[in-house]
């Protein structure tokens, strides 16, 4: 199943567990939310210390990946915010910008498919659903509990399917 000179996988979700989204909920408080001006304004998110901190601890002992709700035409601004806050290097997943699954089954399905190859040694998701789903099907989870809970962003994560 894995090589065994392949490092284990820890993986991060973004926002609030390694991004601060308290800034731009006020985007998804609206009606219709304001989806556009929401992930216009992630280049501003202020870092999360301690997410920052487990994934650069982390790093030391595993390949470190990112796994995120965002649509693939955020990605650029992501990659610029993972290097603009000393982020450890590694690949991001995020969910096709026509995909409105809800987070837990677009993520879950991405954390299966690398356990394939890889071994996963952790998930770090603030989304209480993604990290129950997760735990179920076998994976380790630490739940990212530092940011304010929003809400917005939960409807939005789990019946939107937007991030």
């Amino acid at each position: 199943m894995t090589d065994s000179n392949d490092r284990p996988l820890a993986v991060f979700d973004l926002d609030n567990t390694l991004a601060d989204t308290a800034h731009r909920q006020h985007f998804l408080e609206r009606k219709p939310r304001d989806w556009d001006g929401f992930f216009a304004a992630a280049p501003h998110d202020p870092p999360l210390a301690e997410g920052v901190a487990l994934a650069r601890e982390s790093a030391q002992e595993c390949e470190v990946r990112y796994l995120t709700g965002r649509p693939e035409r955020c990605r650029r601004d992501a990659l610029d915010w993972l290097a603009a806050h000393g982020l450890p290097e590694g690949r991001v997943y995020m969910r096709r910008n026509d995909d409105r699954r809800p987070a837990r089954r677009t993520k879950l399905e991405i954390l299966r498919r690398l356990a394939r190859t890889h071994e996963i040694r952790v998930l770090v998701d603030d989304d209480e659903l993604v990290c129950e789903d997760a735990e179920r099907a076998g994976f380790t989870v630490v739940r990212a509990r530092w940011s304010a809970p929003s809400a917005a962003l939960k409807v939005a994560q789990e019946r939107e399917g937007r991030t």
